[in-house]
């Protein structure tokens, strides 16, 4: 059996977390300061968000305004409205990178892979046939086309053209 080893993902994994949870302290600061934390969209129950640790450009994650780590801990409004937004998210990615697939999951609890168990997020990845390479593997080296700054830019500005689903509370 071949493997393939994704060294660039274990400092992440071994390193101190936060003793506060980053997403509850994103949602209690005022929507001015949504760029620097990169929120692209606040529904009443949940939230879309850039991923900092992305994978590929594009990389979002969707998540409850609820600090849960569950699924069975959601009502189902939250529930919807988490699936609303990621169906949501990925005609936005499909709009902007024109991605061809998508990953989209959700790793429950520390031995499915959760880096934050804490509070429960979905995580959207846009892909495309023959997006993978050896540049992380062989170099430690990571080739992201755009910063998280330009990602954040880019779909910020197609949201006006797209508009995101209208919840009521």
């Amino acid at each position: 059996m071949e493997r393939l080893y994704t060294p660039w993902r274990w400092d992440y994994m071994v390193n101190p977390k936060p003793k506060t949870c980053p997403f509850c302290e994103y949602l209690a600061q005022d929507s001015e300061n949504d760029a620097a934390n990169y929120i692209l969209f606040r529904a009443p129950r949940a939230f879309i968000v850039l991923n900092r640790y992305p994978y590929s450009n594009g990389h979002l994650m969707v998540l409850p305004n609820v600090h849960v780590s569950t699924l069975d801990a959601l009502d189902d409004e939250t529930q919807f409205e988490i699936i609303k937004l990621t169906t949501y998210s990925t005609t936005l990615l499909q709009r902007a990178y024109r991605a061809q697939g998508f990953n989209v999951g959700i790793n429950m609890g520390k031995a499915a892979g959760a880096g934050m168990e804490a509070h429960l997020h979905l995580h959207i990845v846009p892909r495309w046939l023959g997006d993978t390479n050896f540049m992380p593997v062989l170099a430690k080296t990571k080739v992201m086309p755009e910063s998280l700054e330009e990602v954040y830019a880019r779909l910020h500005q197609l949201m006006k053209d797209i508009p995101p689903p209208i919840f009521t509370r």
